[in-house]
């Protein structure tokens, strides 16, 4: 239950021995605490608490539903963003999917434009954002781990209206597995828009309803009964400011809106490593149901590290943690 400063810091990077001198490729066969250790963090005392109380499992009857490759645009102009928003809006569904090239691969990081004022997010911004076509064939591969067969909403169907929508009919709240794969931005970074949130396909129009931005009280509001919430993006576990409470934000609004448990990241994550470690993650559970989140994440990360190369840098496979229960 770290505070403070420690909330900053993914635990499974420490060391649990010395390590030996060498180049670079010595990463993959450091000591890390991720080889030996499955790990999960806690907001708070009091949240031990409350998830203490509600530990039974979901009673959702799906096991999976997934939302992602949002229509942006990037700047517009550049031929890695027309290239990407062009296979962004071909990929409508799993069966449209393939795998992109390895130079088609983002950064999930947001253009930010700090603004303190408002409450309609700019979709001109979010706009151009760089479109992530790769987090398709993230979502679909999850999905495809489950029997029956996990659902996937992207592109078009990937909005701040279809979400709304199934969980006001009580449809969200039938997945046991909710897994955003997108930009997350931290408050101020969006214009127009006070608080943390997700960026998801933007309307032609901007309402308050839906304005192509999922923000931290509108996920608070949200109905689900989730084991698990994966937020497949940058910066989900930060909190809104250096002296906010640890996991608040994002994190702490699907608390609140009823998960048990949230894999989310500490800095912007590379698309590639969140597909290997995502799907992994879920292999590994699908597997080996026994073992409980906290390991198969572990169990995830350290095949990533036993890649070798640049995988086993740290800026790579470190920021994923889990927060909430970390078993069944």
């Amino acid at each position: 239950m770290p505070s403070g400063p420690l909330a900053t810091l993914p635990f499974e990077v420490l060391l649990t021995d010395k390590p030996a001198a060498g180049s670079a490729q010595v990463l993959a066969k450091a000591p890390w605490l991720a080889q030996r250790f499955a790990t999960t963090v806690l907001p708070s005392v009091s949240s031990l608490k409350g998830l203490r109380q509600v530990a039974q499992k979901s009673k959702a009857s799906k096991p999976f539903v997934g939302f992602g490759n949002p229509l942006l645009n990037g700047d517009g102009r550049s031929a890695p963003a027309l290239g990407r928003a062009q296979e962004a809006r071909r990929l409508r569904s799993c069966a449209d999917l393939a795998v992109p090239a390895a130079g088609q691969l983002a950064q999930r990081s947001v253009d930010a434009s700090v603004a303190l004022s408002g409450g309609v997010a700019d979709i001109e911004q979010l706009r151009r954002q760089m479109p992530l076509p790769e987090t398709a064939l993230e979502l679909c591969s999850v999905a495809n781990s489950f029997r029956p067969r996990g659902e996937v909403y992207l592109g078009g169907d990937a909005t701040e209206a279809k979400i709304k929508a199934l969980s006001e009919g009580g449809g969200l709240a039938q997945y046991r597995i909710l897994h955003f794969a997108t930009h997350g931005a931290l408050a101020g970074q969006v214009h127009g828009a006070v608080e943390p949130g997700l960026i998801l396909t933007p309307p032609s129009a901007a309402t308050t309803g839906d304005d192509g931005y999922l923000s931290s009280s509108e996920i608070a509001a949200l109905k689900i009964d989730a084991d698990w919430v994966v937020l497949s993006a940058c910066n989900t576990a930060s909190g809104e400011g250096s002296s906010a409470e640890a996991f608040s934000g994002l994190a702490r609004a699907f608390f609140y809106a009823g998960t048990r448990a949230l894999l989310v990241s500490h800095w912007a994550v590379s698309s590639d490593a969140a597909v290997a470690i995502t799907t992994g993650t879920i292999d590994a559970m699908t597997a080996h149901p026994e073992i409980g989140r906290a390991e198969a994440l572990r169990r995830s990360i350290a095949a990533l590290i036993a890649r070798g190369g640049g995988n086993a840098h740290p800026s790579v496979w470190a920021p994923f943690v889990l927060v909430g229960t970390g078993s069944l």
